[in-house]
């Protein structure tokens, strides 16, 4: 084992990140990088987030790579060790620069076709192991994410948008995990959250706890909550998160 110096050496837990370690895009707050801190004398921590690492550097610190025994950036594509960079994979490798063409080009269409009250910038975001898209633009400020979020919830734009990409591509082989506040991710089917479980599955690990915040089906936590390899936590803030870790492990 490579945690062997700690209390439960064979037991993971890993996190979301937005709305379960922090606010959704927002900074973590000096309790919860207190609470890590001691959860992980005890046990293996992680955290498993669909965005890229410099985006999780941002809302977890300068010393994520270092606070955390695994990091997993974009569902497990890219994926670190005590620091250390393990294999990574492609998107665009695996789905090819013609159907990425096609895929990306009906959803600019899309995008511009939509009736929404504001836009702001990046809509379409090109990420090593899938595509983002947001219909208001992830430059979208706080106030403007949260306006988006209950325009979102009376409109069902994002669910709207998944289900014609699905009609449109239906031999593409494509998962849609609507998560966060303004943005669904498009990957490989079974390139979802349950992809960082391959990284650990020869650790040994006996028991893997998962906290996430987007845990309902279409959630991008959805997998790797039900998945029969974890132990699922349901949260809806950051403040759940740590009551729950409390009763756990404290």
């Amino acid at each position: 084992m490579s945690f062997s110096h700690k209390q439960n050496p064979k037991t993971l837990v890993l996190f979301d990140v937005d709305g379960t370690l922090t606010p959704a895009r927002l900074t973590i707050s000096p309790e919860m990088k207190q609470v890590l801190k001691e959860l992980r004398e005890k046990v293996v921590i992680g955290f498993v987030g669909g965005s890229d690492l410099q985006k999780q550097v941002e809302q977890l610190g300068d010393s994520v790579l270092q606070d955390f025994d695994y990091c997993f950036s974009e569902n497990g594509l890219t994926a670190y060790k005590l620091g250390e960079k393990l294999a990574s994979q492609s998107f665009i490798n695996w789905i090819g620069e013609d159907k990425y063409n096609k895929l990306a080009r009906f959803i600019l269409g899309y995008l511009a076709q939509l009736e929404l009250p504001k836009r702001r910038g990046t809509f379409l975001e090109f990420r090593n192991g899938m595509i983002n898209v947001s219909p208001i633009g992830r430059n979208a400020s706080t106030e403007e994410r949260n306006e988006f979020e209950k325009f979102d919830l009376e409109n069902k734009i994002r669910e709207k948008f998944v289900q014609v990409l699905k009609d449109e591509f239906p031999d593409y082989g494509l998962t849609y995990s609507i998560g966060g506040q303004i943005s669904f991710d498009v990957f490989p089917t079974g390139w979802d959250k349950t992809y960082a479980l391959q990284h650990v599955e020869k650790e040994g690990f006996t028991e893997i706890h998962f906290f996430g915040d987007k845990s309902y089906k279409g959630g991008n936590d959805y997998e790797i909550y039900t998945d029969p390899r974890t132990i699922g936590h349901a949260v809806n803030s950051p403040d759940d998160t740590i009551r729950i870790l409390k009763e756990l492990f404290f």
